[in-house]
């Protein structure tokens, strides 16, 4: 045999030279087991890739929206709406964040607080109650000194315990999380910048990261409480639920002081000069103490529904639909980090075959960007709805509009707020709820217009996501059947199954 007959995979696989019989016996045993088994394998791939096109795809819904718009508060009430064994199971997982949202709550106060009375304290005629910068407008000559007396220094006494349990609670759901930072953001959607991941910081608010937002945190307390009962470790479990005693009895023994601080009229009127309210805030429970400031305190749906975890990052979360007409079929909802800084992360979820549900919260006409003092939060609202609509990679997804907050938007106007000093392009309509929502809906509905690269239709809501029963009504049935009917024709659609 000559080099040009050479054939490297005949000889690897020709029997051995002088082979005996019960050797070539044996040697066909082994090779026909192994055809067996790789016939097998094969079979049950194919299986396997037959059944996933059987398979119903995912439905899935990408939450955008400034960061307090309601996305959270939304994915909720879809939990709540459609996955009501799963809200159940985990309802009571909410009980060390509501307890932390209240903390918070009189924390912030006291902060507020311990500047004024140290300002008060000082000997110059010109002071006049606030400190904030978004105070600067007060016109010092009308407004008398704020007079702070004994019961105020000892109200800070005594609730002092609650920053050693604003610390506890905080700690045991992981390490404050470092948000993205960068100052040479100044567009409302920086979607695929490079500039967009600069450096990172620790935000002011606690926050935690996570890929499936309040489930890694549940999760988290669970595998402590799962390793001391695997361990049987029985001081540990103790431990942990002298803890969690500890934390209510504090809290509850603070409850008359809470109380007393917050209905204060010279810490409201401290507040309403620094134009501070806590009240129109995500995981504000002040109002609440007397029901929640107790040792055998258990959430109701509301509350779980107000409460704030703040996660950073783009957020998972899956659902299988008890009802409905998705019945029995998984929902993947979607939760964005809102602030400018985060907004670069959207840009991977636009290709992804999913539809867009976008929160704009209406109350925040009269309000700055966190991130950005200069920047009115409903400007930077309209130039992200601009950017969404603008997007060519979303030209044929399904948009739905959340104007939401509307509860707040009224007390704001009922207060005498004026929209027109905020909004000039308000003019001189009506300073009510009608007029006020008509005009911005309509607005929305122009830059739709006026961007999309394709015409499309979209369904707009007037929302108050906290409000779980009317958002049921949204998120279902009734008059707004349309809602999940929309969503399920643009994914049906996009399976390629319309």
């Amino acid at each position: 045999m000559n080099a040009a007959d050479f054939d490297p995979l005949t000889l690897a696989i020709a029997p051995p030279p002088n082979e005996t019989p019960t050797a070539r016996a044996d040697r066909e045993l082994a090779e026909a087991e192994a055809l067996r088994i790789s016939n097998e394998i094969d079979e049950q791939l194919r299986k396997e890739r037959e059944n996933e096109k059987k398979k119903k795809r995912p439905v899935k819904l990408l939450l955008l929206g400034q960061s307090e718009s309601g996305k959270t508060a939304t994915l909720k009430n879809f939990q709540l709406t459609y996955a009501k064994r799963e809200w159940i199971a985990e309802r009571n997982n909410w009980r060390a964040v509501i307890f932390l949202n209240l903390v918070r709550n009189v924390n912030n106060i006291l902060d507020i607080l311990n500047r004024e009375m140290a300002a008060a304290s000082l000997p110059s005629p010109d002071y006049i109650g606030s400190s904030d910068e978004s105070s600067e407008d007060i016109n010092s000559s009308s407004r008398p000194r704020l007079k702070f007396k004994e019961k105020h220094r000892l109200l800070k006494l005594r609730l002092g315990p609650l920053r050693r349990i604003q610390t506890d609670l905080e700690r045991r759901f992981g390490a404050t999380a470092l948000e993205p930072q960068s100052t040479s953001i100044t567009t409302a959607a920086p979607f695929g910048s490079e500039e967009s991941q600069s450096s990172r910081q620790s935000s002011k608010e606690f926050s935690i990261n996570s890929s499936n937002g309040w489930k890694s945190a549940f999760e988290k307390i669970r595998a402590m409480r799962a390793a001391a009962r695997a361990d049987g470790d029985a001081h540990a479990l103790r431990r942990l639920q002298e803890t969690d005693d500890e934390i209510a009895e504090v809290i509850a023994g603070c409850r008359d002081d809470v109380k007393a601080i917050w209905e204060d009229p010279t810490v409201r009127e401290m507040l309403s000069r620094g134009k501070t309210r806590v009240e129109d805030s995500a995981g504000f429970f002040l109002n609440d103490v007397d029901r929640i400031a107790v040792s055998n305190y258990e959430p109701t749906d509301d509350d779980v529904i107000r409460a704030r975890l703040r996660t950073l990052g783009v957020q998972e979360y899956r659902f299988i639909f008890e009802h409905g007409r998705t019945a029995g079929q998984e929902w993947r909802l979607y939760d964005v980090g809102g602030t400018r800084s985060s907004r670069a992360a959207w840009w991977p979820y636009f290709d992804d075959g999913t539809s867009h549900l976008f929160h704009s919260a209406l109350s925040c006409f009269d309000e700055k960007l966190a991130e950005d003092r200069r920047v009115n939060r409903l400007e930077d609202s309209f130039l992200l709805w601009r950017s969404v609509c603008d997007c060519k990679l979303l030209s044929r997804t399904q948009l739905i509009l959340f104007l939401n907050k509307c509860d707040l938007l009224q007390a704001k106007l009922q207060r005498g707020v004026r929209i027109r000093d905020s909004v000039p392009s308000f003019g001189d309509r009506r300073n009510d709820i009608s007029t006020a929502t008509r005009y911005f809906q309509q607005h929305f509905k122009e830059i739709l217009k006026q961007y999309s690269p394709v015409q499309r239709s979209f369904f707009v809501h007037l929302t108050s996501v906290i409000d779980t029963r009317s958002t049921a009504v949204t998120l279902g049935a009734g008059r707004f059947y349309h809602f999940e009917e929309s969503i399920l024709r643009d994914h049906l659609r996009r399976a390629d199954l319309m």
